[in-house]
């Protein structure tokens, strides 16, 4: 859920027949964050919380009675990795503050949903460690309670080689263990630790099961992913596993969905027969969720005014029908004291028509000092405005409406039309000076004369046969024409070395000094064991099937063709 609640729509927020948690980062607003969303009708979760160390939290805080367990986990008590200065973190205040954890009660089991850190960098490494870390000292003081957990989310960690798309080339097999990270997650997992991989366990020897692509480079096309995505369960929650699978046919994001299903019911070593819907909290109940529910946001449960109810439209200000100031269709004023409070409405107007000439319409504009167009009529005889008819006043009051919504709307000061860049130039007269027509006509014939050169000068070098007057100018004129098209057009993409195919343009999005600049690499999508480059993957391992390592900037392929166009 990269959002943040401000931004959070209320059919997000409570969708029908759903409760919803969620848990957004403090200060990266869309940067990272999770959600849960429980069906109401089936099932209705006892306890939520916030994050795993139990300091995230509501106002007022939780009660012992609103919290999952009674204990959580500490810095002082487990051994966390120091970051690149040497420095180990006294709490876990940072680690909490990107919203990466949610813990709900099933009374079953207690399901948390997290959203692991990723190694962006090599200072990112200790931060990541130690939210997994922080993750299983979590589950093993729930356990330690006699609780059953499940784990679900983005784990951001490949558990086996099987699990990575590159991972059956013989230099990744060999060390593929000796990430931090992959070293931790092995060691959790059965049948070394107490997690199991509720998916891999009804598929223990597929491959190219993975849950999420580099969009950027189209591995998609040929599943070149990694699986980072898991369901773990505690050893006491395997009998209630039915199946387990991905969904990778399901697009819309990086990620594809995992599923697990739970049995009906299940009989227990002793022969107890145990039902799903027995042991967990029934649905139905919709009138006191847990209090970290969005249901019971400020926002939501009435207590908050938001700001989108004071520019809504059923929130104009209206006065009561009673009142003597509001006239209706039953109770009118008098028409004298109508007509005074609202004397626009009841006045002729007269429409002065614009004059012909365009000489004499812009000296119009410019020395009239009352440039109105709508000018009252009825000003000074009040009796004979009295004996309009009710009719008769009302039609006028139409006419007048009408007749002010087809006024054109005004242009801002130093503003122009479009169209006036192509209509033929009008004269503006001083007005403190006076001319004749022949004067008029003069200037007229001058601006005509401009006006035709004008047209000749285009029509000629569109078509320099046309005017042989002009022909001198031609070469100069097409070869202006080819060098901008030669400019403008676009590169032809270089073949790539190896396929001897037309290579793709990318462009740069990271920031930095070639920000936007374009590149060409080769056409052809990755795959396993396609060329990364001499430092990257060994030349053995390398599959031509897939993308080369052919790369060259733009610019530099089109000097190259300009150096050719100019040596032939």
């Amino acid at each position: 859920m990269k959002t943040s609640r401000s931004s959070l729509s209320r059919c997000a927020a409570l969708p029908d027949n759903f409760e919803a948690f969620f848990s957004f980062p403090q200060n990266k607003g869309g940067y990272s964050g999770v959600a849960v969303y429980t069906d109401s009708r089936t099932v209705t979760p006892l306890r939520a919380e916030e994050g795993l160390s139990g300091i995230l939290q509501p106002k007022p805080p939780l009660t012992s009675d609103d919290r999952i367990s009674s204990s959580y986990p500490c810095a002082h008590e487990i051994e966390l990795m120091p970051d690149e200065h040497g420095s180990t973190p006294s709490d876990f205040a940072a680690l909490e503050a990107e919203g990466r954890a949610l813990i709900v009660d099933f009374g079953l089991f207690v399901l948390i949903n997290v959203y692991c850190p990723n190694e962006t960098s090599d200072a990112r490494l200790p931060f990541k460690i130690n939210f997994h870390i922080m993750l299983q000292d979590r589950v093993r003081k729930l356990m330690n309670e006699g609780r059953e957990v499940v784990v679900v989310g983005d784990i951001n960690i490949c558990a086996t080689p099987l699990d990575h798309c590159d991972g059956h080339l013989a230099s990744n097999t060999a060390t593929f263990y000796d990430h931090p990270a992959r070293a931790w997650f092995h060691r959790w997992l059965s049948p070394i630790g107490c997690m199991s991989d509720a998916v891999r366990i009804f598929w223990p020897g597929r491959k190219g099961m993975y849950t999420c692509w580099n969009t950027k480079i189209s591995a998609r096309e040929t599943n070149y992913g990694t699986r980072v995505d898991y369901i773990l369960v505690t050893p006491g929650m395997l009998p209630w596993v039915k199946h387990g699978d991905i969904q990778p046919s399901l697009k819309g994001s990086d990620h594809c969905p995992i599923y697990i299903d739970l049995y009906d019911e299940i009989t227990t070593d002793t022969g107890e027969r145990l039902f799903l819907r027995d042991v967990l909290p029934a649905g139905g109940n919709r009138e006191d969720p847990p209090r970290l529910a969005a249901r019971r946001w400020e926002e939501y449960s009435g207590k908050q005014t938001l700001l989108s109810t004071f520019f809504g439209k059923g929130n104009k200000l209206r006065s009561p029908s009673n009142s003597p100031l509001s006239p209706t269709s039953d109770t009118q004023l008098p028409r004298e004291h109508s007509e005074v409070a609202q004397p626009d409405r009841t006045q002729h107007t007269v429409i002065i028509p614009p004059p012909t000439h365009p000489s004499l319409s812009s000296r119009e504009s410019a020395c009239t000092s009352t440039g109105q167009l709508l000018v009252p009529s009825l000003q000074s005889n009040p009796i004979s405005s009295r004996q309009i008819e009710p009719t008769a006043s009302s039609a006028k009051r139409k006419l007048s409406d009408s007749a002010a919504k087809k006024v054109p709307k005004k242009l801002k000061g130093g503003q122009s039309k479009l169209s006036s860049f192509f209509a033929q130039p009008s004269i503006s007269l001083p007005c403190n000076q006076e001319f004749s027509s022949g004067d008029i006509a003069d200037h007229w014939d001058y601006i005509d004369s401009d006006y035709q050169l004008a047209l000749e000068l285009s029509a000629s070098l569109e078509n320099p046969l046309s005017q042989g007057s002009l022909t001198s100018a031609t070469p100069s004129a097409s070869k202006s024409k080819a060098a901008w098209s030669q400019l403008m057009a676009p590169v032809q993409p270089p073949n790539c070395l190896i396929h001897g195919e037309p290579a793709k343009e990318h462009t740069v999005n990271k920031p930095g000094p070639n920000k936007g600049k374009t590149f060409f690499l080769c056409s052809r999508p990755v795959g396993p064991g396609y060329d990364k480059g001499k430092n990257e993957c060994l030349r053995e391992e390398v599959d031509h099937r897939y993308r080369c390592n052919f790369f060259k900037w733009t610019c530099d392929v089109r000097r190259e063709l300009k150096d050719k166009s100019s040596t032939s």
